[in-house]
């Protein structure tokens, strides 16, 4: 029997190809607002990026075989998603609006620059529902 148990998520990496950190701020920094944290020294050097999503980190690393994650995504939670899905779309991303509502959430998905797959998530408010 394990004695040591989870006792939290630190952080999701997704991958990206090299070179594409520009994309990356532009997408997860400027589009979906998450900040910017630096990384270590001795990481910094093998490229890619990371960013803080409230006590969670999203970490970009750069993957000589890059293939997108089509199914394996983070689900974000976000505060608007309807203005979310309009700053997405005309910055030319698509967006797949969920009209099977996950309990307690509207969500939607969308790709970020390299096709990995990031679902959005709006909690619900209780009256609404």
């Amino acid at each position: 029997m394990v004695e040591q148990r989870v006792g939290g998520l630190h952080h999701v990496q997704l991958a990206m190809p090299a070179g594409g950190e520009a994309q990356a701020r532009q997408f997860y920094g400027v589009l979906l607002g998450l900040t910017e944290i630096a990384k270590p020294a001795r990481l910094a050097a093998r490229g890619g990026v990371w960013f803080q999503c409230g006590d969670l980190q999203l970490h970009l690393g750069v993957d000589a075989d890059f293939v997108p994650a089509k199914k394996a995504h983070p689900g974000l939670l976000v505060g608007n998603l309807a203005g979310l899905i309009d700053a997405l779309t005309a910055s030319g991303h698509e967006v797949k609006y969920d009209s099977e509502r996950l309990a307690g959430f509207d969500r939607a998905f969308t790709a970020d620059p390299f096709g990995n797959r990031i679902e959005l998530l709006q909690l619900l408010d209780v009256e609404r529902d």
